[in-house]
C-alpha cells in the first residue's frame, strides 16, 4: 500500500468515525424531536379539535340557512331579530375554525371568502343593485362573507324598518341569499373534505419536513396568530400599522358590541389548539404544549417554552378584561388599553415564532410583512 492510499484511508476512517450519523444521504441521529410520536398527535388534531370545529360550524350555517328562510317567509322585527342572532352565532363559530387553512380550505382559499373586513360598501351596493355579481372572482373578497352580511343586517340602511324593506326588495333577497349560501355550501364543502379522505391523508403525513402535516399546520396556526388575531383584530383598527388609529376596520364594525367577543373567540381558539383542548369534551389531549413538555424533559432544557407561552397569554386575557365590547369604541375613547392589548399579543410572537419553531424543528414557511 502507498504512504498516500494510506494517508487516504486514515482520513476516510476518521471522518466515519466522528461525523457517520451525519453523512450526506443518512437520516439524521434520533432527537427529542424525532421521538415525538406526531402521528397521535396529528390524530388528535384532526379528530378532536378540527372537525368536531367543522361540523359545529356548519350545524350553525344550517341554522343561519333556516333562519334566513324563516325572515323571508314572515319578514318581522322578530325574524329579522332571529336571522341576526344566528348570523352572529355563525360568525362566532367561524372563529373556531379560521385557524385552519389547510387541505380543502386551503385549496379554495376559504378564509379571503369568509372574512375580509371591512366590507367593501360600495362593491356591495354595487352588485345589490345591478344583480351583476361573480363571488367566486378575488375581487369580490370584501362583498361576501360575515363582513357583507354584517353591512346588510345592521349597516346598509338606518333604521331596522329600512333594512326589512332592502332585504325583502327583489334584489335584496337575491343577493343575500347569495351570500348565504355561498358561505354555507363553501364550508360543508371543507368539512366534506376531510370526513371523504383528507383526514387519513392530513394523519399519516406525520413526518417533519416543510410538506408534513405538523409543520404545514403549525406555520398555518402561526400565520393565523400574527396576521389575522394579532395584526387584523387588534394592530390594524388601534393604528400600529398606520399614522392614525383606524376604528372602522374592527371585525363586526356594523353589528357593534360583538368585535370584543369575536376577539375572544379567535383567541380561545389558538389557545385550545395549542393546549391540545379537545372541541367537545374540553379533556386535554396530545397537542403542542405536550411536544415542547416533551422537548424540555428530554433535553433537560431550563426554560419550559409551554408555560412561558401560556403565562404570556395570561397576561393578554388580563388586559382584554378592561376592553370595551365594543372596540371601536374603545380605540376612540382610549386608544393606549387597545395598544396594551397588541402588545401582550406580541410578546408571544417570539416565544412562538422563534422560540417553539427552533425547538420543534420547523421552519417559517410565510413572508412576515411587518417586520415582527
Amino acid at each position: 500500500m502507498s504512504k498516500l492510499h494510506f494517508l487516504l484511508c486514515l482520513i476516510f476512517f476518521f471522518a466515519v468515525a466522528c461525523g457517520g450519523d451525519n453523512m450526506e444521504g443518512e437520516g439524521p441521529p434520533e432527537t427529542e424531536n424525532n421521538s415525538f410520536n406526531r402521528g397521535e398527535m396529528l390524530a388528535f388534531w384532526a379528530d378532536d379539535i378540527i372537525i368536531p370545529a367543522y361540523s359545529d360550524h356548519v350545524e350553525g350555517l344550517d341554522i343561519l340557512l333556516e333562519s334566513m328562510n324563516a325572515f323571508y317567509a314572515n319578514p318581522s322585527q322578530s325574524s329579522l331579530n332571529d336571522f341576526r342572532d344566528a348570523y352572529l352565532s355563525s360568525y362566532q363559530t367561524w372563529q373556531q375554525v379560521s385557524i385552519f387553512e389547510i387541505g380543502k380550505a386551503e385549496e379554495i382559499g376559504l378564509r379571503n371568502f369568509m372574512n375580509i373586513y371591512p366590507a367593501n360598501e360600495e362593491l356591495i351596493e354595487n352588485n345589490l343593485n345591478s344583480q351583476d355579481f361573480n363571488l367566486v372572482l378575488p375581487s369580490n373578497f370584501a362583498a361576501q362573507g360575515f363582513p357583507a352580511l354584517d353591512y346588510l343586517l345592521y349597516g346598509i340602511e338606518d333604521t331596522d324598518e329600512t333594512i326589512i324593506q332592502l332585504l325583502t326588495s327583489e334584489n335584496g333577497r337575491v343577493y343575500t341569499e347569495a351570500l348565504v349560501n355561498r358561505i354555507r355550501d363553501l364550508n360543508t364543502e371543507v368539512l366534506t373534505d376531510w370526513n371523504d379522505g383528507f383526514r387519513d391523508e392530513f394523519v399519516s403525513n406525520d413526518g417533519s419536513s416543510a410538506t408534513a402535516s405538523t409543520d404545514k399546520l403549525v406555520n398555518d396556526f402561526l400565520f393565523y396568530y400574527e396576521r389575522f388575531l394579532r395584526a387584523a383584530k387588534v394592530g390594524i383598527p388601534a393604528g400600529k400599522f398606520s399614522t392614525n388609529t383606524e376604528p372602522s376596520r374592527v371585525e363586526g364594525f356594523y353589528s357593534m358590541n360583538f368585535s370584543k367577543q369575536l376577539f375572544q373567540g379567535g383567541f380561545s381558539a389558538v389557545q385550545d389548539f395549542f393546549n391540545g383542548i379537545s372541541f367537545r369534551t374540553g379533556r386535554q389531549g396530545i397537542s403542542l404544549r405536550q411536544y415542547l413538555e416533551h422537548i424540555h424533559m428530554t433535553a433537560d432544557t431550563e426554560v419550559d417554552l409551554a408555560a412561558a407561552i401560556n403565562e404570556q397569554w395570561q397576561s393578554a386575557e388580563s388586559q382584554l378584561v378592561g376592553v370595551n365590547n365594543n372596540f371601536q369604541e374603545q380605540i376612540l375613547e382610549d386608544n393606549p388599553a387597545m395598544e396594551a392589548l397588541y402588545y401582550e399579543l406580541q410578546d408571544a410572537v417570539v416565544l412562538l415564532k422563534v422560540d417553539m419553531l427552533q425547538a420543534l424543528n420547523i421552519q417559517v414557511d410565510f413572508v412576515d410583512a411587518d417586520g415582527d
